[in-house]
């Protein structure tokens, strides 16, 4: 790479980590009907909270970031405080979840239970049930986004 090429990547690189944002940054014409792109941190304190289903306890957490949780294609973060138990449940929708913070140990029907530190994925398909554990003190925050509709079924028992 030329001395040249260098200096401008190294420019063009320092200018795209210059200035971060929490907001929406809309294109300058949304009229083709284009999504405005959405940077979002779990930190933010604009994020509004609310009390997940009922069928899970206290103190579990849930903000849309993204999309309508009636229809298809909603993306979530979810937060517990540590020691929490996500008791047994399933969704009609497929999840792609990545663990933003904390440990969190989640067990699948059928699998063997698996813990996620903070940037790991999961999948968990539509129907099976499951259940988690934000291990330790510090709280899980999970990135999810749901495929179909965003819900939740309790299930009895314990998950095998």
């Amino acid at each position: 790479m030329s001395r040249a090429a260098a200096g401008l990547f190294a420019l063009i690189v320092i200018a795209a980590c210059g200035e971060r944002t929490t907001e929406a940054q809309a294109p300058a014409d949304t009229s083709s009907g284009a999504e405005a792109p959405l940077t979002q941190l779990a930190s933010d304190p604009a994020l509004q909270w609310g009390p997940c289903p009922d069928i899970f306890p206290a103190g579990c957490e849930i903000t849309v970031l993204h999309g309508d949780p009636a229809q298809p294609n909603a993306d979530v973060f979810l937060r517990v405080p540590g020691g929490y138990a996500i008791p047994p449940h399933s969704h009609t929708s497929a999840e792609r979840m990545i663990l933003v913070s904390g440990e969190l140990n989640v067990h699948y029907q059928g699998a063997d239970p698996v813990t996620l530190t903070a940037g790991e994925y999961a999948y968990g398909p539509a129907g099976l049930p499951h259940d988690a554990t934000c291990v330790g003190a510090q709280p899980c925050t999970l990135f999810i986004a749901f495929v179909g509709p965003v819900d939740a079924i309790a299930h009895e028992g314990a998950i095998e």
